[in-house]
């Protein structure tokens, strides 16, 4: 769809889920319930268009023109290139009309209304239009014949002036109005959920536009300071770019031989056990690798402060300050109440295509369940992410903390289905000594070594030992000798330890 057949709407998100803009010169329909952003949306709408040298005409018969100028200047917007049209001129024009008896006042009431209405459009000839609201003018037909004759004189009196209108209806009436639905050439709905913890979730979908293949289901959306912002749905089949399939080693030998030469590029890879054992330590070591590489990396921090990890990081000789520094790693300490899993999808590809982020990290994905209005959907919306990551050639780690120290370790949920690779990690007890222990579960993308190794984090940083072969049921806590182990002067299970 080219620029002289779409009007852009002043919201990029929108205008990438329509394919360019909404088709030019037609009536469209923005319903949802009042605090949804249906203003905002109006408001940015006429300014793109006044920004264009188009003529924009506000027509307000619910809220002051000095009520949208105060929301406008919470934007930071100007507002002196749009015209506006208010409730108080109509009733001006109203009291012609009061002395007649012969008709009902509200037919009365309606035909000047309307008629003022189409007046002002006369005059201001404008090239964008916003109704705000259809509630009003419902009143005022009484009827649902009426309202729907009197919506159809506005379609009509609008399809030979070249102008794009939208008609706002706040949907106060409590019933789902199709005829209008029916009438308008586009209808696109803004919805609100407010969980029981957190911000209100904002989201628009398009019920339709004819002769255009937008992209359906809910997108998320917020409002902030300079107006609303929408993140369309990511789907990952509209991105694929071609990569070199190649192992990324870790740089700890015995680590990479457990992973057949390390993780590979191109998939997600989740590090899965108890909390303590050192998921997230792992984790920064391949981030701190890949910045070495000079690759960017960007990090998720669901569960920690940035500073906390930055410490641990340093005191266990893997410090990020420079490479953070340098924009290299990116790390964001993320509020679970504050984020909308399609915001941050938003934010992860943008930061891949625009970007070049080759490594990308989220600790931990209890958290992102937590972001989730809906766990329900929680797969569905991480498995779309994975698949988009996946086919840029992008390695995805994924921090799964489980439930329990040891025995019988338990999940808040399964996706383990959804990792290519899966790094499980163990704590077991020997010597009256508690350890830790670690083993690839699986690797779709090759073969990998499938011993158990016990594992050790210190300041001199990660180790990983000889496999754990004269030991059985590590996984389970309380390991058993499979036969006598030999003594070491160290004190620690010979063949288990690095130094």
């Amino acid at each position: 769809m080219n620029s002289q057949t779409v009007c852009r709407t002043g919201l990029q998100g929108l205008d990438d889920i329509t394919g360019g803009g909404l088709p030019v010169n037609r009536l469209y329909l923005i319903q949802g319930a009042p605090g949804v952003g249906k203003t905002t949306l109006a408001l940015q709408f006429l300014q793109e268009g006044a920004r264009n040298g188009e003529k924009a005409l506000y027509i307000t018969l619910s809220e002051t023109k000095e009520e949208l100028e105060a929301i406008a200047i919470s934007h930071g917007w100007d507002l002196t290139n749009i015209s506006f049209f208010e409730l108080s001129a109509v009733e001006e024009r109203l009291k012609d009309g009061a002395s007649s008896t012969f008709f009902h006042p509200s037919e009365i009431e309606l035909d000047l209304t309307t008629k003022a209405l189409l007046e002002e459009v006369e005059k201001i000839q404008p090239s964008r239009l916003v109704f705000d609201s259809l509630s009003e003018m419902r009143m005022l037909a009484e009827t649902p014949l009426r309202y729907r004759r009197q919506i159809l004189q506005l379609k009509q009196f609008f399809s030979g002036r070249k102008c794009t209108v939208l008609m706002l209806d706040d949907c106060t009436s409590g019933l789902k109005d199709l005829q209008i639905e029916s009438i308008a050439h586009g209808v696109l709905s803004l919805t609100s959920l407010s969980p029981s913890y957190g911000i209100s979730r904002r989201q628009i979908s398009i019920q339709k536009i004819r002769g255009v293949k937008f992209h359906e289901g809910n997108h998320d959306l917020i409002l902030q300071k300079g107006g609303m912002v929408i993140f369309p749905r990511l789907i990952a089949a509209d991105h694929y770019s071609d990569f070199k399939m190649e192992h990324f080693p870790s740089s700890i030998q015995r680590l990479d031989l457990l992973l057949g030469g390390g993780l590979d590029r191109g998939t997600s890879n989740m590090f899965m056990g108890p909390p303590g054992t050192g998921k997230s330590t792992l984790a920064m070591k391949f981030a701190i690798e890949a910045a070495k590489k000079g690759e960017k990396v960007l990090m998720f921090l669901f569960d920690e402060t940035i500073q906390t990890l930055v410490s641990r990081a340093r005191s266990l000789g893997m410090d990020p300050t420079d490479f953070i520094a340098s924009g290299t790693i990116t790390i964001e300490q993320i509020n679970p109440a504050e984020i909308s899993p399609g915001e941050m999808s938003h934010w992860i590809r943008n930061s891949v295509l625009k970007h070049g982020t080759r490594m990308v990290i989220i600790d931990s994905i209890n958290g992102y369940l937590n972001a989730m209005p809906e766990a329900n959907f929680l797969a569905l919306q991480l498995h779309e992410l994975l698949a988009f990551l996946n086919q840029q050639g992008v390695i995805t780690i994924m921090v799964l903390a489980q439930q329990g120290i040891v025995g019988n370790m338990k999940s808040t949920v399964d996706l383990t289905y959804l990792a290519d690779t899966v790094v499980l990690l163990r704590y077991f007890e020997a010597y009256g000594a508690v350890k830790q222990a670690i083993s690839i579960i699986k690797k779709r993308s090759g073969d990998h070594e499938r011993t158990i190794r016990e594992i050790s984090v210190s300041k001199t940083g990660i180790e990983v030992g000889e496999a754990l072969t004269n030991l059985q049921g590590v996984l389970n806590g309380i390991p058993t000798f499979a036969k006598e182990p030999e003594k070491s002067t160290s004190g620690t299970i010979e063949g288990t330890h690095v130094k």
